[in-house]
């Protein structure tokens, strides 16, 4: 007891005061760097347009975000509509950005390699210095090691992946067929395309469809994007030591402790195989080469290759990009199918005559899915898989006439751009899949739809995400009608990804 006595009031006398002390001086510190950083980008800004800003809320009212959804996407669309080319927008007091929702200037940004805004380094422990996060040198480097994993002789043989994680989706959405049943999508969608990045990318099937939604890793990419989400909305959640203390910070280290340990699984799985396969021809034989492989062997001009942090976030990288983006842009293309049934007529009768006689799509047929790529787009267009791409400029900029100083962020709203009246019509909400025509898209601004980014810094994967979404699609509609759940209202909510608020339900309903 006496030990015990003396050890506590150590602690109290000496180690508390310390402990108490530091926690002060990384909040006070902390608060002068957001401050001064504020300063910054507010002299920084003061050239360009500003809704209404209060001095603690900033330009939106968080309780309301907080409360309703839809509230952040339908204040975002008015400002677009009172400064259709750009707006200044703050997050309470400390982090103000440049909201830019014009192609004539998102152009100027996006045909540079600015590396990403900070906002970007709430994902750096879960991602680390991947393809999405590094910047000048090293980002030239590794985006060309990884290139060739995305060239169409790769992509090819995934299309048999592509054909099986669907039948099995169909079989688990023929039993809700069967009791007439409403089914939310993006969930199982999401373990779809899980289960294809997982097998085309990395030869690593684990059966995700079949165990659920409770598959760790689903459960923990899901809670890290509401939680960067949550940290953004925080300003007091901005500086790491803090984020780290609370509630919030502790279980995203969890979760992005479990994605780790699932990556280096995959990693160490290969290797092994790799080494069994060197005395021959790798990838020739019994599996096709896949994106993992040429991590593993890529070589720089010097013959060095990437070490094992590199890879493991690459494969983190790839694995969270790969699947949940792709979900999203499936789910919303389904949801404007099953709004507009003349649409997916159309694009059932299109895929009937492509596949005719055949149980299955074969390579050569993906480019035949010519209404099928429109209606995508124009899905896309309305519900963009990735909302926002935001940049720190390392240069300076002449926005508008106005000097924009290196150090500013810049948020590239998609969301915004892509219904904004000034650039797509008075008609911009209406879902017209048309408007990607062959003869249309020659007219059209380059830089006003880009669901995948665009410029040097686009989606290195955009083939492979563009050819699962027709194979899926494609299939699904062969099989079944899909038809919405008239009292589910589908409310879209600004995340990481563009996700409907309370998911989309619909019904399958199966083919005479």
């Amino acid at each position: 007891m006496a030990v015990f006595e003396r050890i506590l009031g150590f602690t109290l006398q000496y180690l508390f005061p310390i402990v108490a002390t530091a926690l002060l001086a990384t909040f006070v510190l902390a608060t002068v760097y957001l401050w001064m950083e504020a300063r910054f980008q507010e002299r920084s800004l003061a050239s360009f347009p500003c809704p209404e800003r209060h001095w603690l809320r900033g330009t939106m009212d968080l309780k309301k975000i907080m409360a309703d959804q839809g509230y952040l996407l339908e204040f975002l669309l008015e400002q677009t509509q009172r400064f259709p080319k750009c707006f200044q927008q703050w997050v309470g007091p400390f982090r103000g950005v440049l909201v830019v929702v014009h192609p004539e200037l998102a152009k100027d940004v996006l045909k540079t390699i600015e590396p990403k805004s900070r906002v970007y380094e709430y994902l750096r422990p879960w991602l680390g210095d991947g393809l999405l996060l590094s910047k000048g040198e090293k980002w030239r480097r590794n985006r060309r090691l990884l290139t060739p994993a995305f060239h169409f002789e790769i992509l090819r043989p995934y299309i048999t992946v592509y054909n099986q994680a669907t039948d099995v989706f169909m079989e688990k959405m023929s039993s809700f067929a069967m009791k007439n049943e409403a089914v939310e999508i993006t969930e199982h969608l999401s373990l779809l395309t899980l289960d294809i990045i997982l097998q085309c990318a990395f030869s690593h099937n684990i059966d995700c469809q079949r165990i659920g939604a409770k598959h760790p890793y689903v459960a923990a990419v899901h809670a890290m994007s509401q939680l960067v989400v949550l940290r953004a909305m925080h300003p007091w959640m901005h500086v790491w030591p803090m984020y780290r203390l609370t509630p919030q910070g502790r279980k995203f280290v969890e979760m992005y402790n479990l994605v780790h340990q699932e990556a280096n699984s995959i990693i160490k799985a290969r290797r092994e195989v790799l080494n069994s396969e060197i005395r021959e021809k790798m990838g020739r034989g019994s599996r096709y080469l896949d994106f993992l492989d040429i991590l593993l062997t890529a070589r720089d001009p010097d013959g060095e290759g990437l070490t094992d942090e590199e890879i493991r976030a690459e494969v983190d990288t790839f694995l969270f990009e790969g699947h949940d983006t792709t979900a999203t842009g499936i789910s919303w293309s389904l949801y404007c199918l099953a709004k507009h049934p003349e649409h997916q007529d159309r694009v059932r009768e299109e895929v009937d005559a492509v596949m005719a006689d055949k149980d299955e799509l074969v390579w050569e047929d993906i480019c035949k899915l010519k209404y099928l790529a429109m209606c995508l787009k124009e899905a896309m267009r309305l519900y963009p898989p990735v909302p926002i791409v935001s940049r720190r400029i390392t240069r300076d900029f002449d926005f508008q006439g106005h000097r924009l100083p290196a150090g500013t962020n810049v948020d590239l709203n998609v969301w915004c751009m892509h219904r904004n009246p000034a650039v797509w019509g008075k008609d911009v909400m209406d879902y017209k899949p048309f408007r990607f025509s062959p003869e249309n898209m020659t007219k059209m601004d380059p830089y006003a739809f880009i669901p995948f980014s665009a410029g040097p810094r686009n989606c290195i994967g955009q083939n492979f995400a563009l050819n699962e979404e027709k194979v899926v699609i494609s299939r699904i509609l062969h099989r079944f009608k899909v038809e919405l759940v008239p009292d589910h209202p589908v409310v879209p909510s600004l995340q990481i990804v563009s996700r409907a608020a309370n998911g989309i339900k619909v019904k399958f309903i199966p083919r005479s």
